[in-house]
């Protein structure tokens, strides 16, 4: 079964499958192009026991993601940028409790309190004029789930074997996991492979410009909703539709259903095409 949420020309997409979440635009200085180009990396191997969680943020860069081949997880921060630049973004790795966060930490704006590594939502900060881009590659061993935060990138991860969940919010996301997934952009599109959807918590796909694509196991059973400015909704798998379905909002069951949706947030960014699929 497919779910579809894609936009139409220059409408703005916006859709969630059994909730929806809200996204904040952060916005990250313009990159400077003067001065010689750098190159540094960052490398770290080692053990996250399964069900515990790698977290890897950064601010401006992709994120790739892949399934390890041994028992280890692996990360590869590559920085390009101006020498002066690349040498004042740090990585940093912090152990906690749930597992291991991976950080490119960027220099405070003068004044300011120093940007610091850590676990959750809360980006480093970019803080100061500086054009370094991080692009993190990660390898995900079995039974390990995986999270990705960026700000100006793109998350792609393939073949995760756990739960996998990708945030940016100038880039598109592709995430394909054994496990639940979530995903969400403000310009970019979503595509996203679940291999279950059994969990307590709802899941979310969301962007505003761009379009969603979410596959779903073929015996799944959620509550949907589902909701578009500028575009229709579509499916290819059957749906019970509760109440009326006046063409840009929908909310019905797949299968036996599951837990309600909540309603939708209020907010003025919300301008969607979807189609579910």
């Amino acid at each position: 079964m497919r779910i579809d949420l894609e936009r139409r020309l220059a409408s703005a997409p916006y859709a969630a499958f059994a909730a929806f979440a809200f996204a904040c635009a952060l916005l990250a200085p313009a990159l400077a192009t003067e001065g010689p180009a750098a190159e540094d990396a960052f490398r770290w191997q080692g053990r996250v026991a399964a069900g515990k969680t790698v977290e890897i943020k950064g601010t401006s860069g992709d994120i790739d993601a892949r399934p390890a081949d041994g028992p280890e997880v692996e990360v590869v921060a590559t920085k390009h940028g101006r020498a002066r630049d690349v040498a004042e973004v740090k990585i940093e790795l912090v152990e906690h409790d749930e597992g291991v966060t991976v950080c490119a930490v960027y220099p405070a704006r003068w004044g300011s309190r120093p940007n610091e590594c850590r676990a959750g939502s809360g980006q480093g900060g970019h803080g100061t004029r500086n054009d370094t881009e991080v692009h993190f590659t990660v390898r995900i061993p079995k039974g390990v789930h995986f999270v990705g935060r960026t700000v100006n990138g793109g998350v792609e991860a393939a073949g995760l074997p756990a739960d996998a969940s990708a945030y940016t919010v100038n880039g598109s996301v592709r995430v394909e996991a054994a496990g639940e997934v979530r995903a969400e952009t403000v310009n970019g599109s979503i595509r996203a492979s679940l291999g279950r959807a059994d969990g307590r918590e709802p899941l979310s796909f969301r962007t505003v410009n761009g379009g969603i694509t979410v596959l779903l196991p073929a015996s799944v059973a959620a509550e949907v909703h589902a909701t578009t400015v500028n575009g229709g909704i579509e499916t290819d798998f059957p749906l019970t539709v509760k109440g009326k379905w006046v063409g840009r909002r929908l909310d019905g069951t797949i299968g036996a259903g599951g837990r309600p949706p909540p309603p939708p947030p209020t907010s003025s960014m919300r301008r969607p095409h979807d189609k579910h699929s």
